[in-house]
């Protein structure tokens, strides 16, 4: 290998240590397991002291990605749960896994019936996909520029931009063609009448300038038909803000929503 290649190679390994020594040190007051759950990477974050009624936040995806809200969860004794199946789009394999990991968490780590669901991104086809076919479990869902129509993205078949690589896993994952989605109803928007039908409260964020999962073609929509189903969902959204970053610099709204969710849930 001539010098410019391995100084290239040397540059791009030394990078990923950085990244991942940078990832691992966001929760560094805290204790970490990290595993891999039936192939998946999988992980725990351990509050310092816990929650007596073993309350726990279940991240969809972009771990570490703006982790004040887990931080705040976790100063109230949460415990903070990962499972990565982003490439399954929140189809029924996900779904699957996640049925089996949520067992797994619960004989673990003696962890409440209930979960708070935390989707930012894609993660918000899993969060509903899921919590659609587990009212059961679920204190409450907290979406952030959630994708609620793969037809949105990564189809990009409306305004979105769309993602050309990830439709065609996302059609795959789904067992569908480009004809077959059109009428395809298994998506969040549609399967959040059932969470909004169990009196899940929801609260969504979001850049109102988001062009990668556009708020009207996501969000508004699945909003509409939550209300119309009868559901509580709250909608903070970010003037002038893209797709990123998620969350919000303080979380106290949405930390305020979810604790407020559960108290009333009892």
């Amino acid at each position: 290998m001539n010098t410019p290649k391995l100084l290239f190679f040397l540059s791009f390994y030394f990078l990923l240590s950085l990244s991942a020594f940078a990832q691992q040190g966001i929760f560094d007051a805290y204790t970490i397991r990290n595993f891999t759950f039936q192939g998946h990477s999988a992980k725990v974050v351990f509050p310092n002291k816990a929650d007596e009624n073993g309350y726990w936040v279940w991240r969809a995806r972009f771990w570490g990605h703006e982790p004040q809200l887990d931080k705040a969860l976790l100063a109230k004794g949460f415990h903070v749960v990962y499972v990565d199946v982003a490439d399954l789009y929140g189809n029924e394999e996900a779904v699957k896994i996640w049925d089996e990991f949520y067992a797994y968490c619960r004989k673990e780590f003696k962890l409440n019936q209930k979960v708070v669901l935390e989707g930012m991104s894609r993660g918000g086809l899993i969060i509903y996909n899921w919590a659609a076919k587990n009212t059961d479990k679920v204190f409450t869902i907290y979406a952030d520029a959630p994708v609620c129509d793969i037809k949105s993205w990564p189809g990009g078949l409306y305004a979105g931009k769309g993602s050309p690589s990830d439709w065609e896993k996302c059609l795959k994952a789904y067992g569908l063609d480009s004809a077959s989605v059109l009428d395809f109803k298994g998506i969040p928007i549609y399967n959040s009448i059932k969470v909004a039908e169990a009196n899940i409260p929801v609260i969504h964020v979001f850049g109102e300038a988001d062009e990668v999962v556009p708020v009207a073609e996501n969000t508004a929509m699945l909003a509409t038909e939550f209300k119309k189903a009868g559901g509580t969902i709250k909608l903070i959204g970010k003037p002038g803000v893209g797709h990123h970053p998620h969350s919000l610099e303080d979380p106290s709204p949405i930390l305020n929503f979810i604790l407020e969710s559960i108290q009333n849930s009892h």
